[in-house]
């Protein structure tokens, strides 16, 4: 599986505090955290993170409640999230939380602020039960607070896109994307960085529905406002770039495909540092295009590369480490060594499940690949059990009408057609194709 990226407007919401807390100003203080903020805007994350440290420990003679503190711990967290740290991000994130709550009040933005920081990185954990309440308190209090249409509502919206999407709940996500694009739009003007963010997650989500030709309008229209706004080699543009990739690989697209994803890892080695998840997925990405192309042994370091990487970084039950054994799996597989490719099938196959539940369409993914190898091997008992459950779960996840649906339909197909069920497998064909019909601009791997 190749991996778009999500985003949410300038990572987690950078702050300076409550505009309305009694608090003497620190002139030090202050310019220290406007340098950090500066330095995050243009995504250079060492630089923050050496401001945003210096920030913290002025703001530790404040006192433990002051709200200077908060913002400062908030920051910091940011920074870490941006780098790929989120379990450093985690506690410091709640610090802050737990100060504004107490100093600030339930209904304060700042708050708010906290809220939507802390869910979002429980949901780069893969934590998604514990993000998802979070960020909606955080929307309610926006919503109540500042209306409908004020572009941190928006920036709200984006977080719980990004979350369904995760979920693969493309059908919830949908309304929320394009709400959060019509308040940036309005909001900021039609070249504002938010105005990319909120177009990056709706075509994230369409790429999801199986609407390429719509997707790669959102898509490039993103990356040529943060080429021009924010420089070519920020970070964003990297997601953009991988992202845009994504879409041109399941176009059958490969040499565009891997312009844009060499492009995107050069620009996230750079500013991102080596080991950031970032880079894992570009390298991963990378790595199936190869697969694909029947380059597997350019692909084996990449893989292995971004495994490590994520691994290291996120855990061993991440949502992305379960792609990467997937994908490892794939290249194995590719070689016909199977008995290499089905435990790291399995692996991502016990993730998924646990961590996504077993009726995410990445679930289905994986029951595919291990139906593929089970079929090769003459296992077509088990495959059958394999290929049906993954058809089911992409039909209820996905919809009937989906590029992915039509794909199970026909793997499945050609196993009973191999077990000389000769017209069911022709039934199946036969809805396959019509659901081809409707989307002639696909070209989905199987």
């Amino acid at each position: 599986m190749n991996r778009a990226i999500g985003c949410l407007a300038g990572v987690l919401v950078l702050v300076f505090g409550s505009a309305g807390a009694a608090v003497a100003q620190s002139g030090a203080w202050e310019t220290t955290m406007a340098a950090g903020m500066s330095a995050h805007e243009r995504g250079l994350y060492a630089e923050a993170e050496e401001k945003f440290s210096a920030a913290l420990k002025e703001a530790e003679a404040f006192g433990p409640e002051d709200p200077r503190l908060a913002a400062s711990l908030n920051n910091l967290a940011s920074v870490y999230a941006a780098r790929g740290q989120a379990a450093r991000a985690e506690p410091l994130s709640r610090q802050a939380l737990a100060i504004r709550e107490k100093a600030l009040g339930a209904e304060h933005g700042d708050v708010a602020a906290s809220l939507e920081n802390l869910g979002s990185i429980y949901a780069a954990q893969g934590q998604y039960a514990r993000a998802e309440p979070l960020l909606r308190r955080a929307l309610g209090i926006r919503e109540k607070t500042l209306g409908p249409e004020h572009p941190e509502v928006a920036q709200s919206l984006n977080a719980l896109v990004e979350l369904h999407r995760a979920r693969g709940q493309a059908a919830a996500a949908e309304p929320l994307a394009i709400r959060a694009l019509a308040i940036a739009e309005k909001a900021r003007g039609p070249e504002h960085p938010e105005v990319a963010t909120s177009l990056n997650n709706l075509a994230g989500v369409r790429l999801a529905q199986g609407n390429f030709t719509e997707a790669e309008l959102l898509y490039s229209r993103a990356l040529e406002i943060r080429e021009k706004v924010l420089g070519p080699e920020h970070p964003h543009v990297a997601t953009s770039l991988n992202n845009l990739g994504v879409l041109h690989a399941a176009r059958g697209r490969s040499a565009e495909a891997e312009a844009l994803y060499q492009r995107a890892l050069a620009i996230a080695e750079k500013a991102l540092g080596p080991e950031h998840p970032h880079v894992a997925t570009s390298l991963n990405n990378l790595a199936l295009l190869h697969v694909t192309q029947g380059r597997p042994a350019e692909a084996e370091p990449l893989s292995t590369r971004a495994l490590a990487i994520d691994e290291k970084v996120l855990g061993a039950e991440h949502p992305s480490v379960a792609t990467d054994l997937n994908n490892v799996g794939l290249l194995y597989a590719s070689r016909e060594e199977f008995d290499r490719a089905e435990p790291l099938y399995r692996r991502a196959l016990a993730v998924r499940e646990k961590v996504l539940g077993p009726e995410h369409p990445d679930v289905a993914s994986t029951l595919t690949n291990l139906a593929v190898l089970r079929h090769e091997l003459g296992k077509q008992r088990e495959a059958v059990f394999l290929y049906r459950r993954a058809w089911q779960i992409r039909e209820k996840a996905l919809g009937p009408d989906h590029p992915q649906v039509a794909a199970s339909l026909e793997n499945y197909a050609a196993l009973l057609r191999d077990m000389n069920h000769g017209g069911m497998a022709a039934a199946l064909e036969a809805r396959a194709e019509a659901i081809r019909a409707k989307l002639p601009q696909v070209q989905e791997a199987k």
